[in-house]
């Protein structure tokens, strides 16, 4: 049965009734307990630094060659948090509810009540570290709103917040290396979690430098190793971002929740061909000044700069007038395929729309000409004005846009399309983080906790270091105090050596295969079955064929896979081949969660539930509950339902209108 051990009492209180009565670890016994981290992106280095300052033993592993290196830093336009800076009437209870409600009521109540509360203290850490966020003239720190808020209150350092605050994770993470409390791995990958008497006790990591295989032993483990979007192939996720860690966990007992939920993030540069292997993501912060748009005559081939005003249409101001611009990312993800499908789409492609800054330039313009108190200014001046506002904010996105496409996004609009961002499924856990495997945690994106069926926008990296500096320091001790006894078990142990063993086999059969296609075009292939039949818009008869067609292409992946190079050397060939047939294995699972969950909820869109105006209708009756997938060998998993219970925010039909 599924525990999720949520606190008694109200709402706004089990979190402080559960730090106040929790197990505690004295710091002599802190210093007897080993803890493995594996992953060091926000959640990785923030929890692997607090509980190296607690006094624990941690072990820390990456595959990269430096925790800098984290897909954490590719997040661009912000973090959340409910300090209420701007006075416009925001709270905890605000986000709280904004977080449950953008999630399409398919989140936990008590862990986005906890994500809110403990969102102010991140901002106040981070600035502590330094991270540089972006301030007002007075010195105050800037906020400025994301998709799904009618407030102003994602923090912000230009567009470069993730790797900013990755940095700042990362001096507080070599401290501790420095002072010898944690220990760094890097191009390190793990391909095992080691039970002992049904605890996660250890893992088993391949060396991606020389090819050997290591055993290391833990009192606990935990996965932040991140989200599985690169199921799709083509991704904003960096190219070696994957499910790996996370799947070797499901496949040891650890329950997958909500798989199909997986995010479409609408402001993408389109694709352009057949020859990308990666998509580039403009952040979602650009919605906060542009406006989006597409010409009000179908297959419209005039440029941008010549489709006059009443010849253009912003969609999303028009059928969403209280948010306009500024609806949660599955709303403006469906609205621009919607207008793309029906023939309004722009570019060569005609699979994109058009994010136009023109109005933003000469509003902010018009403002410093007033500031300046400039008399008579030109229309040259006014624009000149307002691009150095607007590069002030958004410089680096608008210079990447350019580099990628080599329009000027100042002076034409960008064209944007959406593509798969993040995922909300993940490892399910409890409110203490912890797995369905005793001892085994997972945090930020690695778990499926706190963003239910869609993500708001900037709420990954409040996650991230939620979970990190705030959550496990307190949840992990409940655990290890029960532990204190336990000595270190040696890595010899039969129960490390059979899981070494199995690890040793599955890539020596890999290498073994000498087939006749690459790893890559099984990729590719995955990612469009995916994509076609379990993106944006799903049906049933479609989500059977995807899984015989994942079925199908295992098989052929098992038999026809070539892969070059040998095992104990470094061979990355090899390592993307263990990857994408973990991917392989996901995608069938994704599929079959996509066709139990007969319901549209955030950006999961079941053609058969949808309103008269064509939008997702949720089914609570039947589905108001997290899936949570047990493996049960190959082609085989059992359904566990964790019922969500809604005593604050009471589930409504989404409306920003």
């Amino acid at each position: 049965m599924l525990n999720s051990k949520i606190p008694a009492g109200p709402l706004d209180q089990k979190w402080t009734e559960f730090k106040g009565h929790c197990k505690l670890v004295n710091p002599a016994n802190k210093r007897k307990l080993e803890v493995i981290v594996v992953g060091t992106g926000l959640a990785g280095a923030s929890a692997a630094a607090a509980l190296g300052e607690l006094g624990y033993k941690v072990k820390a592993y990456c595959f990269q060659d430096s925790p800098r290196r984290a897909h954490s830093i590719a997040a661009q336009g912000g973090i959340n948090a409910a300090k209420n800076y701007q006075n416009d009437g925001d709270s905890v209870f605000r986000l709280f509810y904004d977080t449950i409600k953008g999630g399409d009521y398919r989140a936990r109540e008590s862990n986005v009540h906890r994500l809110a509360e403990v969102s102010v203290n991140i901002i106040d850490q981070c600035v502590a570290q330094g991270v540089p966020f972006a301030r007002e003239y007075g010195g105050l720190l800037s906020n400025r709103s994301f998709g799904g808020t009618q407030v102003q209150r994602t923090f912000y350092a230009a567009g470069q917040t993730g790797q900013q605050l990755l940095i700042g994770a990362y001096q507080a993470l070599e401290r501790q290396i420095a002072l010898g409390n944690v220990a760094m791995y890097n191009r390190h990958e793990m391909l095992d979690v080691v039970k002992i008497d049904g605890k996660a006790r250890g893992i088993i990591v391949r060396n991606l430098v020389n090819g050997q295989l290591e055993r290391h032993f833990g009192h606990a483990v935990l996965l932040c190793s991140g989200g599985y979007g690169n199921v799709f192939y083509l991704s904003t996720n960096a190219m070696g971002s994957n499910v790996t860690a996370a799947w070797k966990a499901h496949k040891k007992g650890a329950y997958f929740g909500n798989p199909c939920f997986t995010q479409i993030h609408p402001t993408c540069i389109p694709v352009s061909g057949d020859h990308q292997s990666k998509l580039t993501l403009m952040s979602e912060s650009l919605r906060n000044d542009g406006r989006i748009w597409v010409p009000k005559k179908q297959n419209d081939t005039r440029r941008p700069n010549e489709i006059p005003e009443e010849e253009r249409d912003y969609y999303l101001e028009r059928r969403y007038p209280a948010f306009g611009n500024l609806v949660p990312r599955d709303v403006a993800s469906r609205a621009a395929k919607e207008r793309c499908d029906a023939g309004y789409g722009v570019g060569s492609s005609r699979q994109a729309v058009y994010l136009d800054y023109a109005d933003a330039i000469q509003r902010y313009g018009k403002g410093e000409v007033n500031k300046r108190n400039i008399q008579g200014a030109t229309a040259e001046q006014i624009t000149q004005l307002g691009k150095e506002v607007v590069k002030e904010k958004y410089g680096n996105l608008f210079d990447m846009y350019e580099k990628i496409t080599g329009e000027n996004p100042y002076e034409v609009p960008m064209r944007i399309y959406p593509a798969v961002h993040y995922t909300m499924g993940g490892l399910w856990v409890d409110y203490e983080l912890m797995t369905s495997v005793p001892g085994l945690y997972a945090l930020g994106e690695a778990n499926f906790s706190d963003h239910g069926a869609n993500r708001l926008g900037a709420s990954a990296l409040m996650q991230g270091l939620a979970d990190g500096y705030f959550v496990i320091p307190y949840t992990i001790g409940n655990y290890l105090a029960d532990e204190i006894r336990t000595p270190a078990i040696p890595t010899d142990h039969p129960a490390f050596v059979e899981a070494e063993k199995e690890v040793a086999d599955r890539i020596d059969h890999l290498i073994s295969i000498k087939g006749s296609q690459t790893v890559e075009s099984f990729h590719k292939r995955l990612g469009k079955i995916m994509w076609d039949k379990c993106g944006m818009a799903r049906n049933e008869e479609g989500l059977k064929k995807a899984i015989e067609e994942i079925r199908q292409l295992k098989k052929e992946f098992w038999s026809d896979v070539r892969i070059p190079g040998a095992v104990n050397e470094m061979n990355p060939e090899l390592d993307k081949a263990n990857r994408v047939a973990d991917f392989i294995e996901l995608g069938e699972l994704m599929c079959i969660d996509a066709l139990n969950r007969r319901e549209s909820c955030g950006g999961h869109f079941r053609e058969e539930s949808q309103t008269e105006e064509g939008e997702a209708l949720r089914d609570d009756a039947n589905f108001s509950y997290v899936a949570a997938w047990e493996y049960g060998g190959d082609h085989n998993w059992n359904l566990h339902k964790e019922e969500l219970n809604f005593d604050v925010a009471k589930p409504t039909q989404r409306s920003y209108k």
